[in-house]
């Protein structure tokens, strides 16, 4: 299926210290504007954690297309 993104968040701590707010807003513009091919929902937050490296915390999509 295709997800589109609509609002995300993640959780940004880690042990090595603040994470810039300017990088932590490119990161969700990216997950926003970016059509994403998942299975399902937790298919979907899996290939978002995996592209960023960040765990997401919060997330709300539609779905576009199902294959």
């Amino acid at each position: 299926m295709r997800f589109q993104v609509t609002a995300v968040e993640f959780d940004f701590n880690d042990d090595f210290g603040p994470y810039p707010d300017d990088e932590k807003q490119r990161v969700i513009n990216q997950t926003l504007t970016t059509l994403w091919e998942a299975d399902d929902e937790d298919d979907l937050v899996e290939e978002i954690t995996a592209a960023f490296g960040w765990c997401v915390s919060s997330i709300d999509f539609r779905i576009l297309l199902k294959a």
